[in-house]
């Protein structure tokens, strides 16, 4: 016979046992919800049909610069040279008829080959850092879609749990009033308080399949690919302070990457206009075959020719140079209003972060317990006719505003996180 003690004991260890099961239970859904999300995002980063448009046009740029300073093909000239005319075809009948083969190329200045590619290399750079910059607001938009499906995941759950108490008032509200303890008018405002619910529930099924349907154009899936209800979240701050952060945004942001190459590419482009100013030049070699007339030998001859523009003009010269100037200074500028911004942004985020926070745990550790307990309160007060049916609808509205409450916080403070990544261009380090 097992006695009290060990019985007692053999309790514990059960709810022990019962309550790890739980909580692992609930680990492994948190733990599926966070593999679904970064599933969704992959597939929205690697198959959304604009994300790979980006990646084409990057491509393109790239394939531009592959052709910037290439040398022009030279030309080749064929040439009849002092033929008669009275006999254009009779190549031996005067010693200075000649057929000619020549080849010429045009030569750029020196210098000005190396900054045609700079240019252009640095510009296929600034597409590079802008896709990853559309790549990073992708990832964005699917993480806030996510959660906000979370929110409406758990609006429905507090629906259709107020709306199983509100029958249980229903049903009380019928029962008192049956034997004359209630008025009418408590019934028709029970029942429409709970139509109240139902017409809630159908607004935000409705907006379930909106929020489903965006998130899975995101992800180029089918609009009407089904996503399971989203496991609740565990709130999680991030660890770096607004310092570490904006430190990790200057050395990650792809947004200011592509800035430093556009302020790279103006540099190279006004030292080419610059060199606008130096001549370009085309060399020529021609080789003469004549034909033995008479007492002369018909000695083959050459000809070499060098020429350059003259590069007076120089209105238009200095005007591209001016042009390429303001370019520089102007991307000098939106980098450091961008910066500025991105100062902002995370002291901002980082604030919104403590305070959805903060506001999850008020609830989570005392407002959800009191509004529950006040409900229960004055419900079993209306049974006794100490308390009023709308001291009861109160408690039962005011415990249904109160979890609607903590998942908007929850939400919000996921949904903040998700932008808090975005402006520092990297996945935040969190607490466990």
């Amino acid at each position: 016979m097992m006695t009290p003690g060990r019985l007692v004991f053999a309790i514990l260890l059960a709810c022990l046992l019962v309550g790890h099961g739980a909580v692992a239970r609930a680990d492994d859904k948190k733990a599926q919800g966070e593999e679904r999300l970064e599933a969704l995002v992959n597939q929205a980063v690697t198959g959304n049909p604009e994300m790979l448009a980006s990646e084409e046009q990057w491509r393109m740029s790239v394939a531009r610069a592959r052709q910037a300073g290439v040398l022009e093909d030279p030309m080749l000239m064929l040439r009849i040279q002092n033929a008669l005319i009275r006999d254009p075809l009779d190549f031996g009948r005067d010693a200075m008829t000649a057929k000619v083969i020549g080849i010429s190329q045009k030569l750029p200045f020196f210098g000005k080959r190396d900054l045609m590619r700079e240019e252009a290399g640095l510009a296929a750079e600034a597409e590079r850092w802008a896709v990853e910059e559309r790549r990073l607001e992708l990832r964005r938009m699917v993480k806030e879609t996510w959660y906000q499906i979370y929110l409406v995941d758990r609006s429905l759950e507090t629906v259709r749990e107020s709306a199983v108490l509100l029958d249980d008032l229903v049903r009380q509200a019928e029962s008192m009033y049956a034997v004359g303890r209630a008025g009418q008018q408590e019934v028709f405002q029970a029942q429409l308080e709970r139509s109240k619910m139902e017409e809630m529930r159908i607004g935000l099924e409705q907006k379930r399949r909106s929020l489903t349907a965006t998130l899975n154009t995101l992800a180029f899936r089918p609009p009407d690919t089904a996503i399971p209800p989203i496991a609740r979240i565990a709130l999680r701050p991030p660890l770096l302070a607004a310092a570490d952060l904006e430190r990790l945004a200057l050395d990650r942001r792809p947004a200011l990457k592509a800035l430093q190459a556009r302020i790279d590419k103006g540099r190279a482009g006004e030292q080419l206009a610059q060199k606008e100013s130096s001549p370009d030049f085309t060399v020529s070699l021609e080789y003469m075959q004549r034909e033995p007339v008479a007492d002369m030998r018909g000695d083959d001859m050459y000809a070499a020719q060098l020429s350059f523009n003259l590069p007076i003009q120089q209105d238009w010269r200095q005007a591209k140079v001016a042009e390429m100037q303001a370019a520089r200074r102007m991307a000098i500028q939106e980098l450091a209003a961008l910066q500025n911004q991105i100062r902002r942004a995370i002291s901002d985020g980082l604030a919104q972060l403590e305070r959805s926070r903060k506001l999850a745990l008020l609830y989570e550790q005392g407002m959800l317990a009191q509004a529950g307990g006040a409900a229960e309160a004055a419900m079993a007060g209306y049974r006794t006719d100490t308390a009023t049916f709308a001291e009861v609808l109160a408690g039962r509205m005011n415990l249904f505003n109160a979890e609607r409450e903590y998942h908007g916080a929850v939400a919000e403070h996921q949904m903040q996180l998700a932008v808090l990544e975005n402006v520092v261009g990297a996945p935040l380090p969190l607490a466990r």
